[in-house]
């Protein structure tokens, strides 16, 4: 294929701002002047928190510049739609561009935390608010009519006194020489003609016909292959090597060891190593390079006791890495030491301990939780070609700004030589927060003095850590003799960190309440994994909070209704992080659209959860069937709530995808270690769910509101583990306190 590379560079781009034969350009920034010294040549604006372009040109073609990373939640659609609603644009006039990695020019580029639209929606109607008004002014002097009597409909402007009417493309180089307006007013929700309309993604075509838009595509010509060599096992380090043999391979140009960082390397807040000695070959395609990496003859010992330095976030701080070789048996026996150790407290509400001490009844479980791998279905991987002068880098990455200060300390060239192109990610889920394969492809360009693209194979990504950590928690409740709900207890913990929430619900709702949570330090890598936490603590919760409603004789969705009209009335603490009117909506939603409690949905074992994360809520009614002796999801009801809804197709899918997930990694998703090793390396021994294994239908409803849009990738997913979990427990009488599920089903061990 052709080089894949955006048209514009952050050193080009404002330098070609203008189309030939004119137009206008608008483009917003974080931190720039306010003014446009030339038409060709707008400098950017000044709006807080604003960042997007627009480009129009004589003919009409609107081009709208996406600035986040896109990994399939579709933000190549929904952000441009932000702008086109204000700008009061055509979206069949609309073509949409990856815009290039400038995090001054285009704010933040990042995509996690659910954060995308989120972040972006005021900036982006802002953008567009003003580039309409300046169209509408440009039309003004062109026809000498007063600017208040012109309106704008799907890339037009109308004068209905003089019957005057142009498209944005015939004033767009007028509207270019323009002064930006500030505070624009912005559109009523209810006038809306884009936002809220449903719209393919504009990326649809290219990726059904297998167009090149993921990094693995990426191709530059003389291009070399590289793949690293890493430890069999967390906590041992590269000793020696002999490559002889892999350097007699056909196509093989190097092998060599190349540290990622050197000692007292100062890290960012999101870089991570799970191994620091690298063992590199470097070849001309990948199959040449894999077969020669098993003529390889290393030599491992233990890494010993290690410390990194991490310098983000705010804070500078020193870790201590472990030398431990560990394995799963051993992490479990001290996780149950250590939860039964006094732990620091997160919050304390009323006298919890009088409440237990007086109780009539304690109901106390222990939920545990493994490893998981992200599994991205595209594989690390990234390309860089790495001069004495500048770099090029280019691939899939959720946080190219979080990256680039690392890169750039590593490279030992300034920011400003230093360009990033982002491509489509095939999968992220957190896994692509973190930047040390892009470090690595850099490293060994630069070593090599060529163009080369990184690969990591199944078994190397697999293998290589950033995994969702290791979890478990204590839940208690102490019920006085009328099976009323006086205390609530939780203690969490985990490797190596722990889950607990400890301001959201149920929080607030209970006079006496106490969170605790402890960690155990480990040199396993762990990372963000969709909905960081959450769905640990949601499972455990949930699923809590229905044996807990069945030994009060009380509905689940009753109970938790019950106790969110608390929350709501007489809210107990100051920092309860939820608000209790939405969160009892969309179970008030789930439990409608499910038809909970009817007569007709008794053929199916039913489970319920709801949760509140990266700020919606989320509820989940899992309808479960007995299919050839084992329990299946047949159908899923899902309410959200997360304001207004951008593009409902694309909202449908993301919950969707949500649903599928979590039921896949609640049943079968864990990962194990045998004296530092992955036991799991590939899709053979790492189950992840089927298409036969999906559900047949999921059904998913929003609440209609006006607010701000909040998150949708990561909140339906925490509160399907305890809509799974409660819903087996109705189809095969037995509570699970264990992840995955599967295994105990089949009167297996989990992990």
């Amino acid at each position: 294929m052709a080089d894949q590379k955006t048209s514009l560079t952050r050193r080009s781009f404002l330098r070609s701002s203008a189309l030939a034969g004119g137009g206008l350009m608008i483009s917003f920034s974080w931190l720039s002047a306010f003014k446009f010294p030339d038409a060709m040549a707008p400098e950017l604006a000044d709006w807080a928190e604003l960042t997007g372009y627009i480009k129009i040109t004589p003919d009409n073609l609107i081009k709208i510049l996406n600035p986040n990373p896109e990994f399939g939640q579709n933000v190549m659609t929904s952000l441009p739609m932000i702008v086109a609603e204000e700008l009061d644009a055509d979206w069949k006039q609309v073509l949409v561009e990856m815009g290039p990695h400038d995090n001054v020019k285009l704010g933040p580029q990042f995509t996690g935390g659910s954060n995308s639209v989120r972040m972006y929606w005021k900036p982006l109607r802002e953008a567009g608010a003003a580039a309409r008004q300046m169209l509408i002014e440009a039309a003004s002097q062109s026809w000498a009519v007063p600017a208040a009597e012109i309106t704008t409909k799907a890339g037009m402007l109308y004068h209905e006194k003089s019957a005057k009417q142009g498209t944005y493309g015939s004033v767009a180089t007028k509207a270019s020489t323009l002064p930006i307006p500030k505070g624009m007013k912005l559109k009523d929700a209810k006038d809306f003609k884009v936002v809220r309309s449903s719209t393919k993604n504009v990326e649809g075509q290219k990726i059904v016909t297998g167009a090149p838009l993921f990094g693995l595509d990426y191709h530059m010509e003389g291009m070399l292959i590289a793949m690293i060599e890493h430890p069999p096992a967390f906590g041992m380090k590269l000793k020696s090597f002999d490559a002889s043999e892999a350097l007699k391979m056909p196509g093989i140009k190097d092998v060599f060891s190349q540290k990622l960082y050197e000692d007292d390397f100062e890290q960012g807040g999101f870089d991570t190593r799970s191994f620091n000695d690298l063992l590199v070959l470097v070849g001309n395609n990948t199959w040449q390079v894999m077969k020669a990496r098993k003529k390889l003859k290393v030599e491992w010992e233990p890494a010993g006791e290690t410390k990194d330095i991490i310098a983000g976030r705010g804070q500078k701080r020193e870790v201590v890495v472990p030398a431990e070789l560990e394995s799963t048996e051993a992490q479990l026996k001290k996780m149950q030491e250590w939860a039964a150790k006094p732990a620091p407290q997160l919050r304390k509400d009323g006298d919890p301990e009088a409440a237990f001490k007086n109780a009539a009844q304690v109901i106390e479980r222990i939920y545990n939780a493994p490893f998981l791998a992200h599994n991205c279905m595209e594989p690390m991987n990234f390309f860089a070609h790495v001069t004495d002068d500048k770099a090029l880098v280019a691939g899939p990455i959720q946080a190219p700004g979080w990256s680039e200060p690392t890169l750039a300390k590593l490279l030992n060239l300034p920011a400003d030589k230093i360009e990033i192109q982002m491509t489509r990610m095939g999968g992220g889920f957190g896994r692509r927060a973190y930047g040390q394969y892009l470090y690595e492809a850099a490293l060994i360009s630069k070593k090599v003095k060529a163009p080369i693209k990184l690969v990591y194979s199944r078994e190397d990504d697999m293998t290589y850590g950033i995994y969702r950590p290791m979890y478990t928690a204590t839940y208690r409740a102490a019920l006085d003799a009328n099976k009323n709900l006086i205390g609530f207890h939780v203690k969490g913990g985990g490797i190596p960190e722990h889950a607990i929430h400890a301001n959201r619900f149920p929080a607030g709702t209970l006079d006496n309440y106490l969170a605790e949570g402890w960690a155990i330090p480990s040199n396993i890598t762990i990372g963000a994994f969709r909905a960081p936490r959450s769905n640990f603590n949601a499972a455990a919760e949930q699923s809590f909070l229905d044996e807990l409603a069945e030994a009060m004789g009380k509905d689940p969705i009753d109970l938790r209704l019950e106790l969110l009209q608390k929350g709501k009335e007489s809210p107990v603490g100051q920092n309860n992080d939820y608000d209790a009117d939405r969160y009892a909506g969309v179970l008030k939603l789930v439990r409608e659209k499910s038809g909970w409690g009817k007569s007709e949905n008794k053929k199916y074992s039913r489970g319920v959860a709801a949760y509140f994360c990266h700020n919606s809520y989320a509820a989940h009614v899992v309808d479960i069937v007995m299919k050839n002796g084992q329990p299946y999801v047949e159908r899923v009801f899902s309410a959200i709530d997360c304001g207004i809804v951008i593009n409902p197709d694309a909202a449908i899918n993301m919950v969707q995808g949500a649903v599928v997930d979590g039921i896949g990694n609640a049943f079968y998703g864990g990962l194990t270690h045998k004296e530092g090793r992955v036991s799991q390396n590939n899709f053979h021994s790492y189950r992840i769910i089927r298409m036969n294994e999906a559900p047949k239908k999921i059904e998913v409803h929003f609440v209609q509101s006006d607010i701000d849009p909040t998150g949708l990738g990561e909140p339906p997913f925490p509160p399907v583990f305890g809509a799974v979990a409660n819903a087996l427990y109705r189809a095969t009488g037995q509570r699970l306190y264990q992840q995955p599920y599967a295994p105990q089903l089949n009167n297996r061990r989990a992990f």
